[in-house]
């Protein structure tokens, strides 16, 4: 590791990356403790005390939403957006057009996107400062605005400094921003932890059987997310004039987890509404909804499988065009060996995505639902070790390390990863 990390610092270019990297991320980290003027955040930290959708929000925003900074909503916004105008490129023909022009198209989504996660974090944050005004120390329309365009200020700023990351540092800057919120509570559960140890509330053995699980889940996490379904392809000679093209054979790779978190994050948002909203409502049929769909009860974790098991298809069946993907390898000559081309490829192809994506959806909803058991099972209650951060931090961190060690062996260095 040590060698890796040498090969790094003698390329000029990388190492300006990495450092620019951890200077943004040191932006980051400063702007979470920078209060939102006229809030008592004392009061909204008593938010965070149950399950609920601000504990999910607060994770991704590395802390900031319990302490109500001006980095309060992340850069959740635009993941929003980036998720809305994905869809979207698949109805609306001319995002469709835009997303196969390249890059002036691709320069055509980012704008819109942009205006989108202004207009939606704008939404977000009013919904915010009105439903959290009790926490205003002087509530009115003018303070609430006020609290509205400071977050969205926020959001914005987090947006470009994401962007700046993409193009002079390192890996996508929007997943580094979450990466880095999610790391940055992992010195505060090892205090946790080591408190719990000094005052003999938690055992050795309960302390080690936690980080073997926590260890098994991330090779699981990791060998499912390197998992993939290779295609063969089979490209026909063809002779233009006096050269021959084509005669080679390459492969389709088919993910196992083609949607990555994002059913895991919808389906947390859709069972966490209930509560979130029931917080605000002082109805008793309206609490006892709330009670069925706490967060670890039996009936939110078996929903909760189910509707990651949904939303893992739905996903993948919107942004996987398998029609598209046979119609371009027959317009260039490539053909599956003993599939025709055309329809035939298409229903084979069809068929494998089908069930190699349930495998990944049971993988997604067993890597969700197994934090609630590992308290149980540990003894150790207070720590967060979530599923859906662990999926965020570790693919994160291994498309990162992809785009060194091509960057490293670009310049004809010992590569990074061995």
């Amino acid at each position: 590791m040590l060698a890796g990390l040498s090969n790094v610092l003698k390329i000029t270019e990388l190492r300006q990356k990495v450092v620019f990297t951890l200077i943004m991320f040191l932006v980051f980290r400063l702007g979470t403790h920078i209060p939102v003027p006229g809030v008592n955040a004392s009061v909204i930290e008593q938010l965070f005390t149950q399950g609920n959708l601000f504990g999910l929000l607060d994770m991704f925003s590395g802390g900031a939403l319990s302490k109500f900074s001006i980095f309060a909503m992340s850069i959740t916004p635009y993941i929003n957006a980036s998720i809305i105008m994905q869809l979207l490129t698949v109805v609306v023909p001319k995002f469709e057009q835009w997303s196969k022009e390249g890059d002036e198209g691709r320069k055509k989504i980012t704008q819109i996107t942009r205006y989108g996660t202004v207009v939606l974090g704008f939404i977000q944050a009013f919904g915010m400062a009105f439903g959290l005004k009790v926490a205003i120390i002087n509530p009115g329309v003018g303070s609430i605005l006020l609290v509205a365009i400071t977050l969205t200020a926020g959001t914005t700023f987090l947006m470009w400094v994401g962007e700046q990351i993409t193009d002079k540092g390192i890996g996508n800057g929007i997943s580094l921003i979450i990466f880095a919120g999610i790391v940055s509570s992992l010195p505060g559960g090892i205090y946790t932890m080591f408190e719990y140890l000094s005052a003999g509330t938690i055992s050795i053995f309960s302390l080690l059987l936690f980080l073997i699980i926590g260890l098994a889940m991330i090779v699981f996490v990791i060998a499912i997310q390197q998992g993939q379904r290779r295609i063969p392809v089979q490209y026909a000679k063809r002779v233009v004039g006096r050269k021959m093209y084509g005669g080679h054979s390459t492969h389709i790779p088919l993910k196992v987890n083609q949607a990555g978190v994002i059913p895991i994050i919808f389906a947390s948002s859709v069972l966490m509404f209930p509560v979130t909203i029931a917080q605000f409502i002082n109805v008793p049929w309206v609490k006892t909804v709330a009670e069925w769909f706490a967060w670890g009860t039996p009936m939110q974790t078996v929903l909760y499988a189910l509707l990651i098991v949904f939303f893992t298809y739905f996903y993948t069946a919107v942004t996987v065009n398998i029609s598209d993907m046979a119609e371009n390898m027959k317009k260039h000559g490539g053909f599956i060996p003993g599939i025709r081309p055309g329809k035939p490829t298409a229903d084979y192809l069809d068929r494998i995505m089908t069930r190699i994506t349930l495998a990944g959806s049971i993988f997604l909803a067993i890597i969700a639902i197994l934090p609630n058991f590992i308290g149980a099972i540990t003894n150790i209650q207070g720590v967060y070790f979530g599923g859906t951060a662990l999926l965020i931090v570790v693919g994160v961190a291994l498309d990162t390390m992809k785009q060194i060690e091509a960057l490293v062996l670009m310049r004809h260095y010992q590569g990074f990863m061995k």
